[in-house]
């Protein structure tokens, strides 16, 4: 059985002693296993993108940006392996790992645009004789640790702005699908980034916590679950790093009555069972307002019936959870809400999936009539469980949303603008949909939320993405007048 290993100054390092196994969700086999890093292997880590940052650093941004451009073009033309790879160690389907990769490509082409968005400011004679300008510079190695629900997107969410920016990166990708980023590590060496500037760290907490207070780590990037963000961000922050690490999320959908409830129904479909609902801006809380609910409850449970469930090889509309671990779990809040008394509408917890061995699977399954004290409602529970609260009015669903302690994503579904612009308006969450679902923002804007689903201040890529991986320096100038400045009459060039 193979091993997969870390990725140190550009090439395989092996692994030590500590291994664990990586399974086939669908079939519930394991596959291979994964190096559980050291902090012997953490050193060797950082130090590979320590000594290879000056060299980077210094690297123009033309060279930077034409590194970039054939990591885009090597990956565009074999992102077909890398959705192969998603399914096969995540479970999600073939078409969703597809879009997976291709929504982290618009990063990478955000990325390429680097000369741009480094650009600074000048002010000529800001005093006598005096001239200032503003530059930003990159930090040196960051580490990014990145979840197992996109092994490939959200990790581009960063690196591609980190290295553009002239930094080096140690990515620690979670020991449940470790392969996507070594398998980027190789493309980006085909592409010619240097050896040492792109790293991975395979592991587990251990891994984790050296990078959180390693000296020569300047910044990490997280995303996660609430508890594990914030402990990302204290720890990394009382070691003396920026931090943006991103949080669980509990996103709402509202109705309203005068809504086209078959696209909303399609929505909620869509938002709730996509990649087995194992999505940190899923769907999980449907808000239907007035007397819809009946007609609407009807029609998302004839969508979620119609959904075939099984593996992401054969076609099927959602593939498996991530482990079994991870499956129980999602079935103990579908007792759970059974118990509090919610009405449950679709039952995915006898679903007959359409896959070979014991794969972790939990179909779609849709409650009615949830109350915000039943724990299906309060915890993010990470799987393919919609939940539809009744709600009497537009400002009740409204301080719904906003007494939630997390403000990840949020949608609305109306024909009506005004209700629409005062949503967006008044609606205390950090990514907001108007008749789209998952308004997860393009590469240009940045991805964040509020409350508990992010902390630090910067969200990922887009302009503040830049701005985390670089820091500003302001130079004021002053010089005495040439006497001669000498005579050249040839074209001037830029080197």
């Amino acid at each position: 059985m193979k091993t997969i290993e870390h990725w140190i100054n550009g090439t395989y390092s092996p692994a030590g002693e500590r291994t664990a196994s990586v399974t086939n969700p669908a079939t519930g086999k394991v596959t291979a296993q994964v190096a559980l890093a050291s902090v012997q292997d953490a050193n060797a880590a950082v130090a590979a993108a320590k000594a290879a940052f000056p060299a980077w650093r210094d690297t123009s941004l033309t060279r930077r940006t034409q590194i970039l451009f054939a990591f885009r073009e090597l990956l565009n033309a074999r992102k077909g392996e890398l959705a192969a790879i998603i399914t096969s160690e995540h479970g999600k389907v073939l078409d969703d790992a597809l879009g997976e990769v291709t929504r982290g490509q618009e990063v990478v082409e955000f990325a390429c645009g680097m000369p741009h968005l480094m650009k600074g400011s000048y002010t000529e004679n800001a005093s006598t004789t005096v001239d200032i300008h503003s530059v930003r510079q990159s930090l040196g190695p960051v580490a990014i640790i990145s979840p197992f629900n996109f092994p490939a997107m959200v990790p581009m969410w960063f690196f591609p702005v980190a290295i553009a920016a002239g930094n080096t990166v140690i990515i620690k990708p979670s020991e449940k699908v470790p392969t996507a980023a070594v398998w980027m590590a190789e493309l980006w060496k085909e592409a010619g980034l240097p050896d040492g500037v792109f790293n991975v760290l395979q592991g587990d907490k251990v891994a984790v916590d050296s990078l959180l207070t390693h000296p020569d780590v300047k910044a990490v990037s997280f995303v996660g679950s609430t508890p594990i963000a914030k402990y990302v961000y204290q720890t990394a922050t009382a070691h003396g790093k920026r931090v943006q690490a991103l949080g669980g999320a509990k996103n709402h959908m509202i109705v309203l009555p005068d809504a086209d409830l078959d696209l909303a129904a399609d929505a909620a479909i869509n938002a709730g069972f996509g990649s087995a609902g194992e999505r940190c801006m899923a769907i999980s809380a449907l808000l239907a307002v007035g007397d819809i609910a009946d007609e609407l409850v009807a029609k998302i449970a004839q969508r979620a019936k119609a959904l075939r469930t099984g593996d992401g090889l054969r076609g099927c509309d959602m593939g498996p959870l991530v482990t079994s671990v991870h499956r129980d779990k999602v079935s103990g809040y579908v007792d759970a809400g059974e118990e509090a008394g919610a009405t449950l509408v679709v039952d995915g917890r006898a679903v007959a999936p359409d896959a070979e061995g014991d794969g972790f699977f939990v179909g779609p399954t849709l409650f009615d009539n949830v109350t915000t004290d039943m724990s299906i409602y309060s915890d993010e529970i990470f799987g393919p469980v919609l939940s539809v609260l009744r709600v009497d009015s537009f400002d009740d669903a409204l301080a719904t949303i906003n007494a939630n302690p997390y403000g990840n994503g949020t949608a609305i579904f109306t024909n009506d603008g005004g209700a629409a612009r005062r949503f967006q308006n008044e609606v205390e969450v950090g990514m907001v949909g108007v008749n789209v679902p998952v308004p997860v923002p393009m590469a240009y804007y940045s991805f964040g939320g509020w409350k508990n689903s992010l902390f630090g201040d910067t969200p990922a890529h887009g302009t503040e993405g830049v701005s985390f991986f670089t820091r500003g320096k302001v130079v004021t100038t002053r010089w005495v007048d040439p006497s001669h400045g000498g005579i050249n009459l040839g074209f001037p060039q830029n080197a």
